[in-house]
């Protein structure tokens, strides 16, 4: 094989690898962004800045996981995704909003299930082939990748991990990308503990 030829097959391999971050937590050189009332953290690999939002949450890990598994609720539960979309058993596409004057993001992840009595690990990468064109106007975030990690650590309590790569690409200024690291990262907690509060009352 040529050297250009090696170049070429490199570059596809990247290109077409999805970023996985099962392994992530191995990772020990995290930044502090914030230390309450999440503790939110980051730090570059592979290339990608990834975040990492840890709290204690006042539920129990089933419950949190049911709702991480309602996919298609997802619109009523994390108020910036407008749309998401089953295309299989693993397979879902995810398109958020975002402020003004920034661009709808979207992205098709495929994702995996582990878990036993006392962990559940959901974890989601981006499928690279076989899907369709953003929409007009839209951002397609290609190397879209997290997890969320729950851990029991009492009936009522449970410790959530969310960690995902906060590149998000298009116009959005890169000054601005820890606040908004911070903002999601907080914004996921409430908006899992409004949701369970909310079906408690139903």
């Amino acid at each position: 094989m040529n050297i250009e030829k090696m170049i070429t097959f490199v570059f596809l391999q990247y290109c077409l690898h999805a970023l996985d971050l099962k392994n992530i937590s191995s990772k020990k050189k995290w930044n502090t962004l914030q230390d309450n009332p999440a503790r939110i953290e980051w730090l570059y690999h592979e290339g990608f800045p990834i975040i990492r939002a840890s709290k204690v949450c006042d539920h129990n890990m089933h419950s949190f996981a049911e709702l991480i598994l309602d996919l298609e609720n997802y619109p009523n539960i994390f108020k910036r995704v407008t749309s998401a979309e089953i295309i299989s058993s693993d397979v879902v596409h995810i398109t958020v909003d975002m402020p003004f004057p920034f661009a709808i993001r979207d992205y098709i992840v495929q994702f995996d299930i582990e878990k036993n009595d006392s962990s559940w690990i959901f974890s989601y990468s981006s499928v690279k082939e076989g899907v369709s064109d953003p929409k007009p106007g839209y951002v397609r975030l290609k190397d879209a990748a997290g997890m969320w990690e729950l851990k029991r650590i009492s009936h009522s309590n449970t410790l959530i991990t969310y960690t995902w790569n906060g590149q998000l690409l298009g116009n959005f200024p890169e000054f601005g990308l820890g606040k908004a690291w911070i903002t999601q990262g907080n914004e996921v907690f409430y908006w899992l503990n409004s949701a369970l509060a909310k079906r408690k009352n139903l």
